[in-house]
């Protein structure tokens, strides 16, 4: 990977970064402390008799925002090289991060059009570049700072975002009765965690790596028990199809590839 110094335009996008990262950790807080319109739960809960995640599932967001910091900080600081996956990240990231921000602000304003718009948009413009550049993310050392500060916390978010967008997207036509009524409610939940469940191992057998599955089967499975007392069936479609991310991811990322190159979390 490069270790050439960052240029001044490099630097100040790297700065934008770092100051995106703040916004969207800062927004999510504020919210919380100053109680204005509705919270993110409170949003998800509103409409949620087709489909429900357990609001500890939730905290998972506190290891992203976690994640996220030590990126935007790693890139903050000069001394680290400008290598090919911070360049080709870095811009999609910030678009991603302003997306999950306002989101908040969308949410507790409930303006559930734009939620559905910002939710996966965000998702959009973190899983195509990450695909875009899978060969480099596969030919990542497993110790190099790239893999564990740079592909790490965005896969992680693409990853939930993944979970989150179509609960969204449930959640408001639910509320609005925009479910076709062709298909009971339980069949489009299953529907929409078979999808879940099938992008989540497309896109590892892509990457190769932890981050991106680890979050969706987290999820998958806060669905299952959030689903058990009231939906039986619902709930172990979404037990086996968290099961079935969680093995899967685990053995797509650890897997030996032509025989030669073991790929790495």
């Amino acid at each position: 990977m490069s270790i050439v110094r960052p240029t001044s335009s490099q630097m100040t996008r790297r700065l934008i970064v770092l100051a995106a990262v703040i916004f969207a950790v800062v927004i999510g807080q504020t919210q919380v402390l100053l109680q204005w319109g509705q919270s993110p739960a409170e949003f998800a809960a509103d409409s949620d008799a087709t489909l429900k995640v357990a609001g500890y599932a939730f905290a998972i967001w506190g290891v992203i925002y976690l994640w996220l910091v030590v990126y935007a900080v790693r890139q903050a600081l000069p001394q680290t090289g400008e290598s090919l996956l911070i360049h080709r990240l870095g811009w999609p990231s910030v678009a991603a991060l302003l997306g999950i921000g306002w989101w908040v602000v969308a949410a507790a304003f409930d303006q559930e059009i734009a939620t559905i718009v910002l939710i996966f948009g965000s998702l959009a413009v973190l899983l195509i570049p990450l695909l875009a550049n899978a060969d480099a993310i596969r030919a990542l050392p497993r110790g190099d700072r790239d893999r564990w500060m740079t592909v790490w916390p965005l896969a992680m978010l693409a990853g939930w975002l993944t979970v989150a967008a179509p609960v969204n997207l449930i959640t408001v036509a639910t509320g609005n009765g925009w479910l076709p009524e062709v298909l009971s409610p339980t069949v489009w939940a299953s529907l929409a965690i078979a999808v879940v469940a099938g992008v989540a191992l497309g896109v590892t057998q892509r990457l190769r790596t932890l981050a991106y599955g680890l979050p969706i089967a987290w999820g998958l499975l806060g669905a299952f028990v959030a689903e058990q007392g009231r939906n039986p069936m619902l709930a172990y479609v979404a037990l086996a199809a968290g099961v079935t991310v969680l093995v899967g991811t685990i053995v797509l990322s650890f897997r030996l590839r032509s025989g030669v190159e073991r790929t790495t979390a």
